[in-house]
């Protein structure tokens, strides 16, 4: 069988990230997961992480430096900036980073009018160099044509009580509220899946919401 790696995922008591935290323990790997408060911890705990990293108590760093010597092998990243820095300055020798984000930049972003900062990340093409190691970009819409089979196969094991959903206790009614929403997702306060009902006679879609 294939081999039991290490895989990190930052920013992964969010909508995405606790749905990478399971599927790999549920593959059979360990799961490192950073979040930044001790409710979010609970919450990734809850979902088989096996090592939560607290950032606000603890330097990401400096954690996998000395708990992860060989580093990591699969590391989900979303947050961007210095998270990314730590990420690829401990990724396994043929290990990979996956972008799906940049949070930390987001805020100040540009809006209407554009986009937010380029990043800089001096010395990254040295050290994937010096570890045999990549960086992939995973943007969903590219993947468009496997919507179906993959929904298929994440129902299935949700109904079977495999995978469970976190959906934050914070109620968002109307498209009105999207605004709102995406402020209260950007703030770090959120834990879970930030949901907006698009109507009051909606039921409200609160899956597991009390784990």
């Amino acid at each position: 069988g294939e081999r039991r790696k290490r895989v990190l995922v930052t920013a992964a008591a969010g909508g995405t990230g606790q749905f990478a935290v399971q599927l790999a323990k549920i593959w059979g790997h360990e799961v490192i997961a950073t979040c930044g408060s001790e409710a979010k911890a609970e919450l990734l705990r809850h979902l088989g992480a096996h090592r939560v990293i607290n950032y606000k108590k603890e330097q990401v760093g400096a954690v996998l430096k000395s708990e992860y010597k060989k580093g990591v092998d699969v590391i989900f990243e979303s947050v961007g900036g210095k998270m990314f820095d730590a990420c690829t300055k401990n990724v396994a020798v043929g290990g990979i980073v996956v972008v799906i984000g940049m949070m930390s930049q987001y805020n100040g972003a540009g809006g209407d009018a554009g986009g937010w900062p380029a990043s800089s990340h001096p010395g990254l093409n040295e050290r994937l160099l010096w570890r045999g190691a990549s960086a992939s970009g995973f943007f969903l819409l590219h993947h468009a044509s496997h919507y179906k089979s993959h929904l298929l196969e994440l129902h299935r094991l949700h109904t079977s009580g495999v995978l469970k959903v976190a959906v934050d206790p914070r109620e968002f009614v109307g498209i009105e509220s999207a605004s709102d929403a995406v402020e209260h997702l950007q703030s770090g306060q959120s834990a879970g899946k930030v949901v907006i009902r698009l109507a009051s006679n909606v039921p409200n879609v609160g899956v597991d919401a009390k784990l």
